[in-house]
């Protein structure tokens, strides 16, 4: 008897110890959200230019913003292009680090220079909640 519960005992904290491998932190991303990725930064990507250029008037100021601005958001409007026409050619194979994520570089690692997963939002409406009661 007791031989049996100490099997049972064993084999339940085998069992658990393999938990985390069925949902690894990668699962979020997988071909359907690359796909739509893709389309986005393909096809939304000129709203680089307009952010970029406000964000470098706001932060550096008008002069700044007609020139670095307008060049660095052509710049990195290109870039979505590039790396949407990528995702949306390579969609069902992980050819990026052998998974689904984004080629481009994280906004959060790289604060200055980095991009978000999706293009830049246009217009008042925002993602946040508190801006209009629906």
């Amino acid at each position: 008897m007791k031989i049996l519960v100490l099997a049972a005992l064993v084999i339940g904290l085998a069992g658990s110890s393999f938990a985390d491998i069925q949902d690894p932190p990668s699962n979020d991303y997988g071909p359907t959200r690359k796909l739509g990725r893709g389309l986005a930064n393909f096809f939304l990507a000129p709203a680089e230019i307009t952010v970029t250029v406000c964000t470098i008037n706001t932060h550096e100021g008008n002069a700044a913003a007609a020139g670095y601005g307008v060049v660095r958001g052509v710049g990195r409007s290109a870039t979505r292009h590039i790396a949407g026409f990528l995702d949306i050619v390579l969609w069902p194979f992980p050819v990026w680090r052998e998974s689904y994520y984004p080629l481009l570089p994280s906004d959060t690692r790289y604060i200055h220079s980095g991009y978000s997963e999706f293009p830049p939002e246009l217009g008042n409406e925002s993602k946040y909640p508190y801006v209009r009661d629906y």
